[in-house]
């Protein structure tokens, strides 16, 4: 009886470790587009091609928060996820999810945080946004909350004091509402404004870039303590994901606009952002 629960355990055992090995991959995605259904739409091609690539089906998943995606990498509810900076730093920190590539925009990986006003506000420094109305963006976003807070935290200036009224809201909508003057200022980065403009969502003599960040390492695609561990698959995934930019020549859609491919980069390349985190108290040093 002994012999034969040991074969069953075993046989158990095996099934679980293939299944883990070839089950379904869940691929969240950030909300880098207007909407839910846009976002799902621009980023299933990615997602499809990754399943032909790996030979698992990869089930697409948007978040719209990116400390949501931040926590659903860390709790396991996804498995791979392209993600801002700051998110990807916090899942890192909170369950040591793992970056295994960065994605190139015209071919960089690195873009900047920007605060942005309407040209007649007024506002040509940080220290003129006193008593202003100002829009970070979700506090899981790297440009729109992190790297301009940490700004403020080293002018030693509280924003909840020294502005009027603080909102938070996303990207495209802190543009757009800067230049109908709604807003007196607010958070963005180059990349978004750029692209607006581009796609003639806002005009560029609307909205002036009054500040702008040192250069910020991109979006992360990163995976889980647990899918780390699958070395195999990850060496796998990182040399689909450096075959995307020759791809995009032959399958256009395989990116946004504007996005030209991926390179190979850790954990080390996002210690800017975690230094921001650390120095802000927004995370806490890790006890050896």
């Amino acid at each position: 009886m002994l012999s034969r629960i040991l074969v069953l355990f075993v046989a158990f055992a095996a099934f679980t470790t293939a299944n883990a090995a070839t089950g379904d991959l869940q691929f969240g995605v950030g909300l880098f587009q207007p909407d839910k259904e846009k976002n799902d739409a621009t980023y299933r091609p990615l997602a499809d091609y990754l399943a032909v690539k790996l030979g698992r089906k990869v089930v697409l998943r948007t978040v719209d928060t990116w400390e949501g995606l931040a926590k659903s990498l860390a709790n396991g509810e996804t498995d791979i996820a392209l993600m801002g900076p700051w998110g990807y730093v916090l899942a890192n920190h909170q369950a040591g999810a793992q970056a295994v590539s960065t994605i190139l925009y015209e071919g960089k990986p690195e873009y900047f945080a920007i605060m942005v006003t309407h040209p007649k506000s007024g506002i040509r420094r940080i220290e003129d946004l006193k008593g202003k109305t100002f829009a970070f963006g979700d506090k899981g976003s790297t440009s729109g909350y992190l790297i301009p807070f940490h700004q403020f935290h080293k002018m030693k200036i509280d924003p909840e004091n020294f502005l009027g009224k603080v909102i938070y809201t996303k990207h495209q909508a802190i543009e757009t509402q800067v230049a109908r003057q709604e807003l007196d200022a607010g958070a963005d980065y180059n990349r978004n404004r750029d692209a607006m403009i581009a796609d003639g969502l806002i005009k560029a003599d609307d909205s002036r870039i009054f500040w702008t960040s040192a250069p910020l390492p991109n979006d992360a695609l990163a995976v889980s303590a647990e899918l780390f561990k699958d070395k195999a698959l990850i060496a796998r995934l990182q040399q689909v994901l450096e075959g995307i930019g020759a791809e995009l020549k032959s399958n256009p859609k395989l990116l946004p606009a504007r996005y030209t491919g991926f390179v190979k980069k850790d954990n080390a390349y996002y210690k800017p952002i975690r230094d921001a985190g650390l120095a802000t108290g927004k995370l806490t040093p890790v006890k050896r």
